[in-house]
């Protein structure tokens, strides 16, 4: 069965009305923006604070949030407006409302041909205790006391956020320190929020301490940038196709190569009697 034809059957395997909707409004019934939504600033201090937080424990994913929200994509509404305006998007936005359904569905996901990028998504999950869901419900608990927006602009940010996870397994990084950072240079040259960099290379700076200074953590976290610059947004594509495609050839058509320094850092840290998975349990 090739990429397309699987796609074809996973769309089958869980139809466009099982999925749960933004909202009760049509697509089309939205207005692109909520006229509520305002023009986001840079809180760079707040984002310090933030940061500082995160270090005490990096699974603290609300510190991340409030990271993003005082260090945000700027453009994030203009590029938003070009892809909804385009053929492509209007497909994309029809024929996937919401992704958690499709992602959290691994019954479904095992069906299509084994390494495909589904099976290696559902490896990475199941290995990791992960849920699509659960990154939601950590979000919602954040913005529990913050507006919701019944909009256009919802759903393409939701795409950008709930498509994190797939990030780490189509560029092969783990969700390790450095992995993480990686991911975060990664999505910052698809995604060009401050954030991303902020987070990415200050978490570099401080592995740089808890490792050994010869492993080239920040040309790592620099080659994650490089790969996310050549790729296409992959928030933009269509996730079922996506999903049904083998996963080396994948990697090949979204122009993601081998992360070669991330592998080095394991190498180095792991020579020196250093686990790359407990890092953050070193001795500064």
């Amino acid at each position: 069965m090739d990429s397309f034809a699987s796609a074809a059957a996973f769309s089958e395997s869980v139809p466009a009305d099982d999925l749960e909707p933004v909202s009760d409004r049509a697509p089309e019934e939205r207005p692109f923006a909520d006229p509520r939504r305002k023009q986001p600033g840079y809180r760079p201090l707040k984002a310090w604070h933030h940061f500082r937080e995160l270090l005490k424990d990096k699974e603290n994913t609300e510190e991340v949030f409030h990271i993003f929200e005082a260090l945000p994509w700027k453009a994030s509404q203009s590029a938003a407006r070009v892809y909804l305006s385009s053929e492509r998007g209007q497909k994309v936005r029809a024929s996937e409302p919401y992704l958690v359904p499709i992602l959290d569905d691994h019954a479904a996901l095992r069906r299509l041909p084994a390494g495909s990028v589904a099976h290696a998504y559902c490896d990475f999950m199941e290995r990791e205790g992960l849920t699509a869901q659960g990154l939601i419900d950590e979000y919602d608990r954040f913005s529990a006391s913050r507006p919701e927006f019944d909009d256009q602009l919802e759903w393409y940010f939701r795409r950008l956020r709930d498509t994190h996870d797939l990030l780490h397994v189509l560029t092969g990084y783990g969700r390790d320190a450095l992995g993480e950072a990686c991911v975060l240079a990664f999505t910052y040259s698809q995604q060009p929020a401050p954030a991303h960099l902020f987070i990415g290379y200050l978490a570099g700076l401080n592995m740089r301490k808890r490792g050994t200074t010869d492993a080239p953590i920040l040309r790592a976290i620099l080659e994650g940038q490089r790969l996310g610059k050549a790729c296409p947004r992959i928030a933009e594509l269509s996730i079922r196709e996506l999903l049904a495609m083998p996963l080396d050839e994948a990697r090949r058509k979204l122009n993601i190569t081998p992360a070669r320094f991330y592998h080095e850092v394991h190498r180095v840290w792991q020579d020196n009697g250093i686990d790359p998975f407990d890092l953050l349990n070193q001795p500064k």
